[in-house]
């Protein structure tokens, strides 16, 4: 018999939708956690049938059974941090807050996930208010696109300006910290970022690419497993911002529509 080499790896945990496509949700989640070298849980709250061109059907899982897998979760290996995503009823936000306030994680990430890359509506429009009063309040960072903030907001952001002033509301709305991601933007890729004292503006470049698909749940995970990981919220950050930037200029050539990131493509070059 031959003894067992065990070993430790730091646990983070996602709870947002799945895609059968792999390259958003839940599974690009769990690939960006490999990808830092750290132990992927999830909690299941949809199932979207998507991949790179439409979405064609949600199932949102019943609450009861959400409610069984934060349980099964908490009760055992308590993640360093975690990500939420989308969220596509009211219901759901209500049994999400519910655990939240339970099981109280650290380091929380929440991704306000409102649609698909071809503007498919994964949370209904006239569920942002609830999300507001009941989510917003359990980030520690908040990071929105522009359309996203848009909706929270409820004004448009047409330049930087209208960006800071969009992280500022967002923070009052009770995230402890902000960064609203430009990577919708025409001219650049810079987000802005906001810790209730100092807005800091995280430059990035433009990468000619249609293959853009679950970049916002790629980087989200991506600043979670760098808070995991014990790196500051800034650093965390800038350090999820250089691995997206590295996932998208190695993407995927891979379906009709908006390619997949490259989750791997460190390992793939080595």
């Amino acid at each position: 018999m031959i003894q067992a080499k065990t070993s430790q790896m730091i646990p983070v945990l996602t709870i947002a939708g799945s895609d059968c496509s792999g390259g958003a949700g839940i599974q690009a989640d769990l690939k960006t956690f490999s990808a830092h070298k750290l132990f992927g849980m999830s909690v299941v709250l949809s199932v979207v049938a998507e991949n790179t061109a439409r979405v064609i059907s949600v199932h949102n899982i019943p609450v009861e059974n959400v409610d069984e897998q934060m349980q099964a979760v908490f009760e055992d290996i308590v993640p360093k941090a975690t990500k939420i995503g989308m969220i596509g009823s009211k219901e759901l936000m209500s049994c999400v807050a519910a655990n939240l306030q339970k099981f109280q994680p650290k380091n929380v990430v929440i991704d306000p996930v409102m649609f698909a890359k071809n503007g498919f509506a994964l949370m209904p429009v006239e569920d942002c208010e609830f999300f507001k009063n009941t989510i917003v309040q359990f980030a520690d960072i908040l990071t929105p696109n522009i359309a996203e903030a848009e909706f929270l907001c409820g004004f448009k952001i047409q330049n930087e300006e209208d960006m800071i002033r969009s992280a500022k509301v967002l923070f009052e709305q009770g995230a402890k910290n902000v960064l609203v991601k430009g990577g919708h933007s025409k001219n650049s890729a810079n987000d802005v970022f906001f810790d209730g004292k100092e807005i800091v503006v995280f430059e990035g470049l433009k990468i000619d690419t249609k293959n853009t698909h679950g970049t916002g749940c790629t980087l989200s995970s991506a600043i979670a497993s760098n808070l995991a990981l014990a790196y500051g919220m800034r650093e965390s950050v800038q350090k999820a911002k250089d691995y997206v930037f590295g996932a998208i200029l190695h993407s995927l050539n891979l379906g009709k529509g908006c390619g997949p990131t490259n989750h791997f493509f460190e390992l793939m070059e080595k």
